[in-house]
């Protein structure tokens, strides 16, 4: 039976852990904090599929120099004079293309096809967890901006997307009361699912130990031992761990776990947050993005969720409070009976690669160290097929085609 210890134990982690234990390893799960308490708990819970375009888009770099100057602003980028930021950050920039979204698009969107049938069969194995199909509605204060939007659905037909539906003025407000007047037009995504994310990291992590799988909380690794080009254990504050496989899930912080073996994974943590409120009447009856402030909106059976924001600001758990209260604040506007004060505030760190686009596949010159990290805004979105993925090539050796466009050598000469 193949050992493997997976670093990390967030939602690409801990989804490893079930996809390699239905394959037959034995696996360990190693959390230098507590398992799916970071970015994990503090997202929209979308299983964006219709189009999961990459973060940097063509016209970017001009909106974020502007949004650079503005502490409340979707996007903010700490100016700092450290090297590997300025490199990550000048491929960020570089990136910010029509031509490499598209490629981005098209390699995202592939990877998440059987999305639904992966966590569909995760619900029929007995992992339980909290999910909605009542659909994504995007809405807008200009009808002329969501047009534009539009366009680029006819991109994912291949993929078996259609052009969403469109609505306006009354009929909207019919369908979708809880949004305010300010709203004039969105249209309305039928088959996106959402989740309860922190259900989905509890049922995750209920199940694995239900069949044996090892997570330990509170184990931080502080170094890789290797001979040769193979990895052979992992040693935390007070053990020493034989691996057959050692998988790097760590989120933001892969980058400075593969520096433990000399490799170059150019990862930053990009924040963002959850605010979370009691909200028993004047719920959405559905998830909701405010396009303008860049605000998701989740209904969710306990409450509801305004969740947002991506802070590059370097690795810290430190709480924007101006940038917190712009989210409230766009609820407010653009919904109506939004409470007054969360009962929750939560923040993680989303780990983006200077692409956009997730770090999955093998380690330099490793042959039994793979990575899977990068997800961006869509780690829960991709973490099942990741998952599926990833788990064919440590079992098996052999990389899935799929894998091809995510793979860590893509950055050789970059840093």
């Amino acid at each position: 039976m193949t050992r493997v210890v997976i670093i990390g134990g967030g939602i690409i982690g801990l989804s490893a852990a079930w996809e390699l234990h239905l394959r037959g390893a034995s696996v360990i799960v190693l959390d230098a904090r507590t398992a799916g308490m970071a970015a994990s708990a503090a997202n929209a819970g979308y299983i964006a599929t219709s189009l999961p375009g990459p973060v940097p888009t063509p016209g970017l770099v001009r909106t974020s120099m502007k949004w650079m100057m503005d502490p409340e602003s979707p996007l903010y980028i700490r100016p700092r004079a450290n090297r590997q930021f300025l490199t990550w950050l000048y491929q960020f920039w570089r990136a910010c293309n029509s031509s490499a979204y598209d490629a981005g698009l098209e390699a995202s969107a592939t990877l998440l096809q059987g999305t639904n049938a992966v966590m569909q069969g995760w619900r029929d194995a007995g992992i339980a967890f909290e999910m909605h199909d009542f659909g994504r509605l995007t809405a807008y204060q200009q009808q002329s901006v969501m047009e534009k939007d539009l366009a680029a659905y006819d991109k994912m037909a291949v993929f078996g997307h259609q052009r969403p539906e469109a609505m306006h003025g009354e009929v909207l407000h019919e369908f979708e009361p809880a949004l305010s007047r300010e709203i004039t037009a969105a249209y309305y995504m039928k088959g996106e699912r959402t989740v309860e994310p922190i259900s989905l990291v509890k049922g995750l992590i209920a199940s694995l130990e239900r069949v044996g799988v090892d997570i330990r909380n509170g184990s931080p690794v502080v170094d890789i031992i290797h001979s040769g080009n193979r990895v052979v254990s992992v040693r935390t504050p007070t053990e020493q761990i034989d691996a057959d496989h050692v998988l790097i899930a760590a989120g933001a912080w892969s980058g400075e776990i593969g520096k433990l073996v000399g490799a170059r994974l150019p990862i930053q943590g990009g924040k963002g947050y959850a605010l979370d409120f009691d909200a028993a009447q004047g719920k959405p009856q559905r998830s909701i993005s405010l396009r303008d402030a860049k605000v998701a909106v989740t209904p969710f059976n306990g409450g509801l969720r305004l969740s947002g924001t991506m802070e590059l600001t370097g690795l810290s758990d430190d709480l924007n409070m101006r940038r917190i209260a712009a989210i409230h604040s766009a609820g407010k506007r653009f919904l109506n009976l939004v409470p007054d004060e969360p009962t929750h505030i939560r923040s993680g760190m989303r780990p983006m690669a200077p692409d956009g686009l997730p770090v999955l596949g093998r380690v330099g010159r490793f042959s039994n160290l793979t990575v899977a990290t990068g997800h961006s805004m869509l780690g829960v979105t991709m973490a099942a097929v990741s998952a599926k993925h990833m788990a064919e090539l440590i079992t098996t050796g052999e990389a899935p085609e799929v894998l091809a466009p995510f793979s860590a050598d893509r950055f050789r000469g970059i840093l």
